[in-house]
C-alpha cells in the first residue's frame, strides 16, 4: 500500500478518544488528503482535548455523541479505535456492506518500509520498548517511536528516513489487526502472558489467540525474543517458525539468551558467555524491571548492535513515565507514582520493590481479574490502605480482609477523588515511608486514563507545602 492510495477517499475514523491514536490517524489521513469522518460516542466536551489538537486542519466532519449507520457503509473504509470490537454492530455493518475496516497498526505494517521491532506482553511492554529505543538511540542508530505509551502510529510514518528502525508497542487489539492482515514485525519481543482484558476477551484462549499474532506471521530468518520464565510462552513459541532468542531470571545453557546469574546481566552468543553488567551499575528500580532490561537488550542484540554499545547504554536507563516513577520527598516522605499498574499481578511487583513502610494507594475499576494474590499482599506488606471508588475496590476490600489477623487495627480508606486519596495517605504515612499509588485496577469513573489518574497524583503531590 501506498498513501496515495487515500488521496480523495472518504474515510471514517471511529474512536477519536484521548489517548492520542485517533489524533495520529486523522493527522495522517489529512496529510494524505482524504475526506474525513470522525464518530465518537464521546461528547465534545468530553474530546476536547483530542480535538484542540486537529484545529486548523481541512476536510473533517465531526459527528459526536452517536453513531450513525450511514458511515460506515456509505464511504471507502473505516479506521477502527483498536479497542472497538470487532464484533461492534457498526463495525459489523461495515463488513457486511464490503467496506474494509482498518486498526492504525495494520496500516502503519502496509505502509512501512523500514525494520520494525513489535513488544507485547500483558505488562512491561512499555518500559521494554522505550529500553530499546534508548539502547538503539545511544549505539548511534535512528529509531522512532511507535504507539508507545500515548505516542500516536501513522503519522510517524512521516518521520521515518532510510536509516529508521521502528519500534512499536502492540496491544493485543493492535495485535487483533495484524494477525487479520497476516503480518508480523521482523524481531517480536514477547514479556509474558498474564490474566487482563477479560471484559473485553471473556477468555484467556481468546486473549492470547490475539497476542500469537506477534510471531505467527514471521519468517524463518525473523526473531522471536521470548521469556524463558513464562511457562505459558515457552509453550506457545514452540509454534514459532522464526529464530528464538531467550532472556530469563536464571541462568541458560548452550542457548542464545541473556540471563541473569547473582549479581550480573549475562549475554550467551552460542558460543561464549560474557558478562554485560552488574547490577549495582544501573538505575533503574525493581526486580521486574531487570526483566524488561534483559528483553531489551535481547532485541538490540539479535538486532545487530554490538555488545560494547549494549552494555554502554544500559547503564544510563532511567525509569519510566508512570511507571514506579519517583515524584518527589516532602517531610521525609517519597512519593511514586506507578498508575500503569492496572493489573493485580503489576501491583504486586511494585509492592516488592520496597523494604520501606508503605501506604498504598489502589483500587478502581474491575476487568473481572483475581485480586487475591494482591489481596494477600497488601494484608502483608502495606502499613496504611487507601482505596479509589470503584468495583475492582469492593473486590479488593474483601480480599484484603481475608488475609488480616483478626486483631488487626488497620482501616481502609475508601475515597473518590484523588486529592483526598494523598490527603488520607499523608495522614497515614510518617518520616521514612513511601506512598506508592499502583492501584492494580483500570481508571475509568473517576478519571479519562490510566495516564489521567497518575498526572493528578503527581500534580497533587508537587503542590504540597
Amino acid at each position: 500500500m501506498e498513501t496515495s492510495f487515500f488521496k480523495n477517499k472518504k474515510v471514517t475514523v471511529m474512536g477519536l478518544g484521548l489517548h492520542g491514536g485517533g489524533v495520529g490517524t486523522i493527522k495522517f489521513l489529512a496529510a494524505c488528503g482524504a475526506q474525513i469522518l470522525v464518530t465518537d460516542i464521546k461528547t465534545q466536551d468530553q474530546l476536547s482535548e483530542s480535538l484542540e489538537k486537529l484545529k486548523g486542519l481541512k476536510n473533517i466532519k465531526y459527528v459526536l455523541g452517536q453513531h450513525r449507520p450511514e458511515d460506515f457503509t456509505k464511504v471507502d473504509m473505516v479506521i477502527k479505535n483498536p479497542s472497538v470490537s470487532w464484533q461492534d454492530k457498526n463495525i459489523r455493518l461495515a463488513l457486511e456492506a464490503k467496506v474494509p475496516v482498518e486498526v492504525d497498526s495494520g496500516l502503519f505494517f502496509k505502509l512501512c518500509k523500514n525494520p520494525i521491532i513489535g513488544v507485547t506482553g500483558s505488562k512491561g511492554k512499555t518500559t521494554t520498548s522505550v529500553f530499546i529505543y534508548e539502547i538503539l538511540k545511544a549505539a548511534g542508530k535512528n529509531p522512532v517511536k511507535v504507539g508507545i505509551g500515548q505516542t500516536s502510529v501513522l503519522d510517524r510514518l512521516s518521520l521515518l528516513k532510510k536509516n529508521s528502525v521502528v519500534v512499536f508497542e502492540l496491544s493485543s487489539w493492535r495485535l487483533a489487526a495484524l494477525g487479520r492482515a497476516g503480518l508480523s514485525p521482523q524481531i517480536a519481543v514477547f514479556k509474558n502472558i498474564l490474566s487482563d482484558h477479560l471484559n473485553y476477551y471473556k477468555t484467556m484462549e481468546a486473549y492470547i489467540r490475539d497476542k500469537k499474532y506477534i510471531f505467527s506471521s514471521q519468517k524463518s530468518r525473523d526473531w522471536l525474543v521470548i521469556n524463558q520464565d513464562d511457562k505459558l510462552l515457552g509453550e506457545i513459541s514452540q509454534q514459532a517458525l522464526s529464530q528464538l532468542f531467550r532472556f530469563s531470571y536464571s541462568p541458560i545453557q548452550g542457548e542464545k539468551s541473556v540471563f541473569l546469574d547473582g549479581e550480573a546481566i549475562f549475554l550467551n552468543d552460542g558460543i561464549d558467555v560474557k558478562k554485560l553488567v552488574d547490577l549495582s551499575e544501573l538505575k533503574i528500580l525493581g526486580r521486574h524491571n531487570l526483566s524488561n532490561l534483559m528483553a531489551a537488550i535481547s532485541a538490540c542484540y539479535v538486532f545487530g548492535i554490538e555488545t560494547v554499545q549494549i552494555k554502554k547504554a544500559v547503564k544510563n536507563l532511567k525509569g519510566i513515565s508512570h511507571r514506579l516513577e519517583f515524584v518527589r520527598e516532602f517531610n521525609q516522605i517519597k512519593f511514586y507514582n506507578d498508575t500503569a499498574a492496572t493489573i493485580p499481578d503489576a501491583a504486586v511487583s511494585a509492592l516488592s520493590c520496597f523494604d520501606q513502610p508503605m501506604v498504598l494507594i489502589a483500587g478502581g475499576t474491575d476487568k473481572s481479574l483475581d485480586f487475591s494474590e494482591l489481596g494477600k499482599e497488601i494484608a502483608e506488606k502495606v502499613k496504611g490502605i487507601v482505596l479509589l471508588k470503584g468495583n475492582a475496590t469492593e473486590n479488593l476490600v474483601l480480599k484484603i480482609k481475608k488475609n488480616m489477623p483478626e486483631n488487626d487495627q488497620r482501616e481502609i480508606k475508601i475515597v473518590d477523588s484523588m486529592d483526598e486519596a494523598v490527603a488520607q495517605a499523608l495522614a497515614l504515612a510518617g518520616a521514612g515511608d513511601v506512598i506508592l499509588l499502583s492501584p492494580g485496577a483500570a481508571s475509568f469513573g473517576l478519571f479519562l486514563n490510566e495516564f489521567d489518574r497518575g498526572d493528578k497524583f503527581k500534580g497533587i503531590v508537587q503542590a504540597l507545602k
